[in-house]
């Protein structure tokens, strides 16, 4: 806990030193950089000097055993010393190992725990920007971006932090080294020096050539993830309109260019491996060479040997470490420029005056707008589509970029979007929204927002949960909660985005009376009212008629209609229904996702039996956590994956890599005793080069096996990674809908984007590291056996202890990082949410609320990564025991058994064992490393074993002019969405002939949209089939059917790409044809006007449209298509009178010769169809024309009465 207390601190002290930093900054151009590091720095300074003091007693304690080995070989040769000497050295040796053990542990403990803070810090701060973020710097990047700040960014962080010490540790390591190797050998050292030296700049090269392979590797990355992105947002469009192919191909083109940018970094990574794992050879060659070249005294004795050779490994680690430093530096500053932009990019002007209300406005949308608006008063802004009413609300919310002017509110502020956010959480706390829950309150809230019929439905009633984006809510109810939300707050000032376009008409009129209008419950707050319907005007106290920008006129009701000006042309065009139809011109449809699940399952009865409804509650099903240990099986897969002939090819060649190791060893310790046998003789030149030649040899022949291996092994985890991902898309595309709709899109994206890339660039990493390490332990011993055979009795008993920590260790661990990864996704689910939700969130005010509650999910996660951390260091102290004991027994039996030793063996088997602690704690580092990452592979196939659909395409393919006639038969259809739930529709069983014109209506839940869900079999029938044109529509395959028939769906979906792909994604017809549609769907003048015509981009989910051109681009959609069959998902969503016809009219005159089906939410917009469905619990009561079922007095005509619809004629327009 005090930790976390201790993290609070820092995050606030961080936070308060940022904002003086970026207020130093704002005077800079562009945005403020490099003051990140700083920050950090000052934060963190106590850590960071702590770890720092243990980090050096741990370097200068490496440099003492190098001279104990010195001595004890020393022993050895003089066979006249005592005995006590030598056992005394043993001892030292393992106290110096003990020693240095213990303040590793702790210099690591406390860099870790530094680590985790640095990317604690920076995910609270990248959520606490996001929370006050200008909307042109959050049109810069994506969320798909944003979120990654959080997640990958910080984690780059985290990693360096990690270590950082190396810095200045490694150079001081290399100093050291090079001082006592200079009292070895002398001035020979300097031509090991020279090769080392060399090394540095060929570094250098290779590492900015990976960094700039690294920033393009970014760059694909997020572009996949953006496509990845839209894909599973918007894949009921894709199953509906049959489109996967062509986003399949586009995601594959990307994922292409990706593994070619990864190829080259593997290659990249081979030949710097490869100079590596040469350099130590080559400088010790170098040395000795040179060495016994001087002059003839300088024999190779076996103490300046071994101990020259312990010296050069302790050598090796900092030379090695400071490239892989050098290239986490390189990855952490692009992230840190990534980081600096965003958290420099400039906030939203917090200087609205709070003041008298509101007035004169101009952003760059508005050409200029002035206006005051009295207090208590409901005034409406009217216009056509795209003349700026939304973003004037924006500009009243200071979400707009104000070019002059001011604007002044006073009091609280409610906002009701266009488009309502709702959170992932229950029905209730959806409404309070962070408020205290008063029952009185809540109720009158819930009965005045027409919610209570609802909560009937809903299986938990307001404690039901609700899916991320409001997924188990229908259009309507998602707009009626984000509407109870605002009267629930009891703000001062509401501003109301066109919250009547999704409702159903005659609750839109329940809505008005009992919320805004004069009598609702908000009757003396200042309401500001968005609308397109006409029948409300008369009820508000004035009206604002806004054109391009514009304020046209100002004024009541009657007053604009007495002035005659744009107000007044715009009502008498409707004024024919005016009359007869003031309700039924609302509730013009709007947003929906699918509506399905939770509120059609118990649409028909709640269910008796508590006990059953809560089975269809639980919408989102736990994150399935794999537990105990990873199966075999699945490296066996991922080894599949690379290829069998690849996996034996590189472990042979690793293998052969080890021998030519050893091998280059025992000849050198066979040399050094060359000291002895030509004690005061001449050394023969020949003898001498040969010595040199073959030790050379071997090292060389080393680097280029493990240059070969590597090689081989980036070839393979490429086409490893190629096939996993391809498998993963193909299957996640082919799921069916129930899956989208029970899976969070958090998870699936999560799939993308974090285990695609660990299987892409940590499996091979791990995978690569371990099999060395292990090869290399298992060198080692044998080494040590070879020189004194006694030591093989003591492997067994450490065997044992060393298997027994690491099994305990690893499962721990492994459980610990799914937990985190688990413990994760809330994070960034969370952040996607407040991302999308900004203007909801800032215009309540409850940036704070967000901010604890970010605070409290990124806590969880750290109740996970900490316990971790120590549990790494739990480990390390004991297997360090172990490798020290093995040191310990290795010198030990040499002092045993000196007199049957050569010295030679003695210092090799010793300089062996001190290198044997630090491979020790790898392999088990990598063990765990690679159970960790392999889980990725699990998870991947996790997503590629799940139930598909239909096939898409079937042995039997329907004609190709099917269906020609579009006469669609139901017999005795029923369906359930899932296996565990009732049935949605109820036998349905019906004759649509021909060209017939369908209208289909129902209160909301009574099965419309699941109609259209069986047509396109997103949901397969329980019993009974749909004929069309004499086929069974369930014997073909789903893309045969799916391209046959054309929807228009209730929210147009756009994704981001050219208009042209929007339309047209598998390029099948010409420019001409697409330009006809345009015209057709009156969206020619405004596409013709753009500067890329058909090239023009449409931003991530059509962002840079408005909704009405967005809903005529669908219509475009279904002109393009041409099918017979054309369902009409009542689509003239927030669209104003003027488009509403234009779409109505060019349906009538373009579909005539096609069969229709309307699922209706306005009544006229049917009552000129040629029969009238009317749905109720999932059953047909009523079919017949409408002007025989207003004759019957039944069903319908009570929900025409309700819509103010008395006769046929009246809807005539």
């Amino acid at each position: 806990m005090e930790e976390k207390g201790k993290d609070e601190e820092h995050k606030d002290e961080k936070k308060k030193k940022k904002k003086k930093k970026e207020e130093k900054k704002k005077e800079d151009e562009d945005y403020p950089n490099s003051w990140l590091i700083s920050t950090i720095y000052k934060t963190f300074k106590g850590i960071l000097l702590e770890s720092a003091f243990f980090k050096l007693l741990q370097d200068l304690l490496a440099f003492v055993s190098p001279q104990l080995l010195k001595l004890m070989i020393a022993f050895t040769q003089d066979k006249t010393s005592y005995s006590w000497v030598g056992y005394l050295y043993a001892v030292l040796l393992l106290v110096v190992a003990l020693l240095q053990s213990l303040f590793l542990q702790q210099y690591f403990q406390r860099c870790f725990v530094l680590g985790m803070k640095v990317r604690t810090a920076i995910m609270a701060a990248v959520y606490k920007k996001a929370l006050v973020v200008s909307n042109d710097t959050r049109k810069e990047a994506t969320v798909g971006e944003t979120v990654n700040l959080m997640s990958a960014d910080a984690q780059r962080f985290n990693d360096v932090t990690n270590f950082i010490h190396l810095l200045w540790s490694c150079p001081l390591q290399i100093i050291l080294s090079i001082v006592f190797l200079w009292l070895e050998l002398g001035p020979s050292v300097l031509a090991g020096l020279v090769v080392m030296v060399l090394m540095v700049p060929i570094n250098g090269l290779l590492a900015t050539k990976a960094r700039k392979i690294q920033i393009e590797n970014m760059k694909f990355k997020d572009k996949r993830m953006k496509i990845m992105n839209e894909v599973l947002n918007g894949i009921k469009i894709l199953k509906l309109y049959a489109w996967e192919p062509s986003f399949q191909a586009q995601v594959e083109g990307i994922r292409g260019q990706e593994l070619t940018v990864m190829k080259k970094f593997a290659y990249l990574t081979s030949v710097s491996t490869f100079i590596f794992s040469c350099a130590p050879a080559v400088v010790s060659l170098a040395t000795f060479a040179v060495f016994v070249a001087v002059s003839e005294e300088n024999l190779l004795t076996a103490e300046k040997a071994f101990t020259s050779i312990s010296l050069f490994n302790i050598l090796r680690f900092p030379l090695a470490m400071l490239p892989m430093l050098i290239a986490a530096i390189v990855q952490t500053s692009v992230s840190k420029k990534r980081l600096e932009k965003f958290l420099g990019g400039e906030e939203l002007e917090s200087d609205i005056l709070q003041n008298t209300f509101i007035c004169c406005v101009s952003p760059y949308l508005f050409v200029s707008v002035s206006l005051d608006i009295k207090p208590g008063r409901l005034v409406a802004v009217v216009g056509a589509v795209g003349s700026g009413k939304s973003s004037l609300i924006s500009a009243l919310l200071g979400e707009m970029h104000r070019k002059k002017g001011f604007i002044n509110i006073k009091g609280s502020l409610a906002f009701v979007p266009q488009q309502a956010w709702i959170q992932n959480a229950t029905l209730r706390d959806n409404i309070l929204f962070g408020c205290p829950h008063e029952t009185e309150r809540f109720q009158k809230t819930i009965e005045a927002c027409a919610l209570v019929p609802d909560l009937e439905l809903l299986p938990g009633g307001d404690q039901t949960e609700i899916g991320e984006k409001g997924i188990n809510l229908s259009g309507g109810q998602k707009q009626r909660v984000s509407l109870a939300r605002a009267a629930y707050s009891e703000a001062d000032i509401y501003l109301l985005d066109d919250p009547l376009s999704a409702v159903d008409s005659h609750v839109g009129k329940h809505l008005f009376d009992k919320v805004i209008g004069p009598n609702g419950i908000l009757k003396d707050k200042t309401r500001v009212l968005v609308t397109h319907g006409v029948s409300f005007l008369p009820f508000v106290d004035e009206i604002i008629v806004l054109v391009d920008g514009k304020v046209s006129e100002i004024g009541s009701y009657n007053s604009l209609r007495a002035s005659r000006g744009a107000f007044s042309e715009f009502l008498d065009t409707y004024a024919k229904e005016q009359s007869n139809q003031d309700q039924s011109k609302k509730g013009s449809h709007f947003i929906f996702h699918t509506a399905v699940r939770l509120r059609k399952n118990n649409s028909i009865k709640k269910s008796e039996d508590a006990g059953e409804t809560k089975k269809g509650q639980k919408l989102i099903e736990k994150e399935a956590m794999e537990t105990g240990q990873v199966k075999f099986s699945v490296y066996l897969q991922y080894l599949r994956a690379m290829g069998w002939g690849y996996a034996v090819i590189v472990f042979v060649i690793y293998f052969i890599q080890n021998i030519a190791f050893i091998g280059q060893n025992l000849w050198l310790s066979d040399w050094t005793n060359d000291a002895e046998t030509y004690f005061n003789v001449t050394y023969p030149a020949w003898k001498r080069d040969t010595r040199v030649g073959v030790f050379g040899a071997l090292g060389v022949a080393q680097g280029f096996f493990v240059f070969l291996g590597t090689f081989l092994l980036a070839n393979a985890s490429v086409a490893a990674s190629r096939i996993l991902h391809s498998r993963l898309l193909n299957n996640i595309l082919r799921s069916p809908m129930v899956f989208f709709d029970t899976t969070p899109t958090g998870r699936i994206v999560n799939r993308f984007a974090k285990d695609i890339f660990t299987v892409d660039e940590a499996i091979p990493q791990s995978f690569r590291s371990w099999l060395l390490c292990l090869l290399g332990v298992l060198g080692t011993l044998f080494v040590i056996c070879l020189a004194t055979p006694f030591f093989a009795i003591i492997i067994i008993p450490l065997a044992f202890i060393y298997w027994f920590v690491q099994r305990f260790y690893v499962a721990t661990s492994r459980q610990l990082r799914r937990l985190d990864s688990v413990s994760r996704s809330p994070i960034y689910s969370h952040f996607g949410e407040t991302v999308s939700g900004l203007s909801v969130i800032r215009a309540y005010g409850h940036q704070d609320r967000f901010l604890k509650h970010n605070e409290i999910t990124i806590d969880e996660n750290l109740k996970t990564v900490y316990p971790w951390i120590v549990s790494n260091r739990w480990l390390a102290i004991r297997l360090e025991f172990v490798g020290n004991l093995v040191v310990f027994f290795a010198a030990l039996f040499a002092v045993i058994s000196r007199d049957s030793l050569s010295s030679g063996l003695v210092g090799l088997s010793i300089s062996y064992a001190l290198n044997v602690t630090q491979t020790l704690n790898w392999l088990v580092r990598m063990t765990s490393e690679l159970e960790t990452n392999i889980v990725a592979v699990e998870r991947v196939n996790e997503y590629t074993e799940i139930e598909n659909e239909a096939k898409w395409i079937t042995d039997k393919r329907p004609p190709e002019k099917w269906p020609e006639e579009g006469r669609l038969q139901f017999d005795d259809y029923k369906v359930r969405y899932r296996p565990e739930l009732e049935l949605v529709l109820h036998g349905i069983t019906c004759d649509i002939n021909s060209t017939e014109k369908i209208g289909i209506v129902g209160r909301t839940g009574a099965g419309k949209s699941s109609l259209t869900n069986c047509l396109f079999r997103i949901i397969e029938a329980a019993e009974g089939r749909i004929i069309i044109d004499d086929i069974d529509i369930s014997t073909i395959g789903l893309h045969d059917l799916r391209n046959r028939l054309t929807i228009i769906p209730q929210d147009p979906v756009l994704f981001s790409g050219t208009l042209r792909m929007n339309l047209d994604p598998f390029d099948k017809f010409s420019d001409e044809e697409i330009w006809r549609v345009l015209e057709l769907s009156h969206l020619k003048d405004y596409v013709s006007g753009l500067q890329e015509k058909l090239q023009h981009e449409v931003a991530e989910g059509g962002e840079n449209l408005s909704v009405g051109q967005r809903q005529l681009l669908c219509l475009a959609r279904a002109l393009l298509r041409q099918s017979r069959i054309l369902i009409l998902d009542e689509a003239t969503a927030a669209v104003d009178l003027e488009t509403d016809n234009l779409i109505q009219n060019t349906i009538r005159k373009e579909f005539s010769h096609c069969t229709v089906l309307t699922i209706a939410h306005r009544l006229h917009s049917i009552m000129d169809s040629s029969r009238v469905m009317v749905l109720d619990a999932g059953k047909i009561v009523e079919f017949d024309s409408p002007s025989n079922l207003l004759i019957k007095q039944g069903h319908f005509y009570s929900m025409a009465k309700d819509a103010g619809i008395t006769q046929v004629e009246d809807t005539v327009l």
